[in-house]
């Protein structure tokens, strides 16, 4: 296995992508229209991680973050979601949310905290994800970045 290093996707692996989010029970209705916000890591020409970060105004969501089962344990979700934190940082991102149904353990282990739907910044309430494509018994987690 020769995985290599993280690299946001182009339109040619829009399929790939897809893909990986249905094979994991992830949203895929708005994929074609943001696939762009997506990174991911390949072992050779196949699609095996893939995260998003999607802007809304000062914040960050970060979307779908998916392993490949048989390439999971290995540390790459965490690698995926420390880059799209480390781009949000960089992007002057004031904090990160994210929705999930499954892994709010998981996004605590890596610093987030759980939040109220109904206490998230408007920019981040009427991201589609919010809105509609994310159940609300959804679990909400968010991680500032502000300095200090």
């Amino acid at each position: 296995m020769s995985l290599g290093s993280i690299a946001w996707l182009s339109a040619d692996c829009l399929d790939q992508l897809e893909n990986l989010l249905k094979n994991n029970d992830l949203p895929i209705e708005d994929i074609g229209e943001c696939a762009e916000i997506f990174c991911g890591i390949f072992d050779g020409a196949r699609l095996v991680a893939a995260g998003g970060l999607e802007p809304a105004g000062n914040f960050g969501l970060l979307r779908s973050v998916v392993v490949q089962s048989e390439y999971r344990d290995q540390g790459l979700a965490r690698a995926i979601v420390e880059f799209l934190l480390e781009q949000a940082q960089l992007q002057g991102r004031e904090a990160v949310y994210l929705l999930t149904e499954t892994a709010a353990g998981y996004f605590e282990n890596l610093g987030f905290s759980r939040v109220e739907r109904a206490q998230v910044p408007a920019d981040i309430a009427q991201t589609r994800q919010f809105v509609a494509l994310c159940p609300d018994s959804a679990s909400c987690l968010v991680t500032d970045l502000t300095p200090g």
